[in-house]
C-alpha cells in the first residue's frame, strides 16, 4: 500500500481522514473511536485491535456506572477526585457532566496506592548592571517554583495508575532577601559597633563574604501559602483514598505514612539540621547554600 492510500477504522469501518491515523499494533483506528479510549489509557501502540475493541466494550459498561455515580465527597479544584460511598467507588475528572464524560468510574478495591509528587525547579534571579547585562546577584539570588501531581496506583486491565496535577499555574516562592552585615573599615577594621549590640557580633565570621548576614533565611517553602495549600490537599486526597481502601479512619489531618514518605523521596530532601557548604564555607540549612547556590552535600 502507498503512502497516501486510504485507510479505514478496524474499530467502525469509517474512511480515515489525513492526519487522522491512530496506528495500532496490527490495524488502524480513527480518531473518532481513539477519543472514547480512557484518559488514563497509555498503550495504544503495543495494542491490537481486539484489545481496543475489549476497551471499548468496557467504556460502554462504565458509562452506566457513571450515570448511577452520587457523590458524597470532593476533592482538588479543577481535576477532582470524586467519591461515591454508597456504591465504594470513585473517580478523577475535570467534567462536571459524569453521564456525558463517561470518567473511569473504579471500585476502592481497585486502589493499591496514593502519592504526592512535588516537582521543584530552581531559576537564578538576575539583575542588569551600568552596562545593560545581566549579572548575578552577590550573593546569588534564586527562585522557586513547584508543581504537585497526585499519582493514584490501581488495578485495572488497561491502565496502572491516574496521574493529575492539582495546580492549574506553578507554585512560585522566593526566599526572603538576607540581612545586611556592618561593612568593614579600612586597613581591615570593623566600624564602630551599633549601639546595644555585643561586640562579638559584630565581626564576620569564616567562609562569610563580607559585608553579607550569613545567618539567611532558610529556603522553606512551607513558608508559602499557597506551597502549603497544594501539599495539604494532596495529603487530604492521599488519605481520603486510604480510608477508603482499607476501610478505616486515621486521625483527623493525618496524612498516610506512605504518602509522607514517598512526597519526601520525590523532592529528595536531605537530614534536618544546619550544614556547611564545601565550596563557600556558608552556613545554612536549607537544600541549597544561600550564598554561592551549591546543592547539600
Amino acid at each position: 500500500m502507498g503512502l497516501f492510500d486510504k485507510k479505514y477504522c478496524d474499530i467502525c469501518g469509517e474512511k480515515i481522514g489525513l492526519l487522522g491515523n491512530r496506528k495500532l499494533e496490527d490495524g488502524n483506528l480513527c480518531k473518532d473511536c481513539a477519543k472514547k479510549l480512557s484518559p488514563w489509557f497509555s498503550d495504544r501502540r503495543r495494542s491490537t485491535v481486539e484489545d481496543i475493541k475489549g476497551q471499548l466494550a468496557y467504556r460502554e459498561e462504565n458509562r452506566g456506572r457513571a450515570a448511577q455515580f452520587r457523590i458524597t465527597r470532593t476533592y482538588g479544584e479543577s481535576w477532582k477526585v470524586l467519591i461515591d460511598e454508597e456504591h465504594r467507588w470513585f473517580t478523577v475528572t475535570r467534567a462536571r457532566d459524569l453521564a456525558e464524560a463517561n470518567p473511569d468510574i473504579l471500585d476502592f478495591d481497585a486502589i493499591t496506592g496514593c502519592r504526592v509528587d512535588i516537582d521543584e525547579d530552581r531559576r537564578e534571579q538576575m539583575r542588569e548592571d551600568s552596562d545593560g547585562k545581566d549579572v548575578s546577584y552577590v550573593p546569588p539570588r534564586y527562585e522557586y517554583s513547584y508543581d504537585f501531581d497526585v499519582i493514584i496506583s490501581v488495578r485495572h486491565p488497561y491502565f496502572d495508575e491516574m496521574r493529575f496535577r492539582l495546580n492549574d499555574s506553578s507554585v512560585y516562592y522566593e526566599p526572603a532577601a538576607m540581612q545586611q552585615r556592618p561593612m568593614m573599615g579600612q586597613m581591615g577594621q570593623m566600624q564602630r559597633p551599633m549601639p546595644g549590640r555585643p561586640q562579638n557580633m559584630q565581626r564576620p565570621m569564616m567562609g562569610q563574604p563580607m559585608g553579607m548576614n550569613r545567618m539567611a533565611n532558610e529556603v522553606n517553602p512551607e513558608n508559602c501559602m499557597e506551597y502549603r495549600k497544594y501539599r495539604q490537599m494532596g495529603d487530604e486526597i492521599c488519605q481520603a483514598l486510604d480510608e477508603a481502601r482499607s476501610g478505616g479512619k486515621q486521625p483527623a489531618g493525618a496524612a498516610p505514612e506512605e504518602n509522607i514518605i514517598m512526597r519526601e523521596a520525590a523532592q529528595d530532601i536531605p537530614a534536618a539540621g544546619p550544614w556547611t557548604c564545601p565550596a563557600c564555607g556558608g552556613a545554612n540549612t536549607g537544600r541549597f547554600c544561600e550564598y554561592c547556590g551549591s546543592p547539600r552535600p
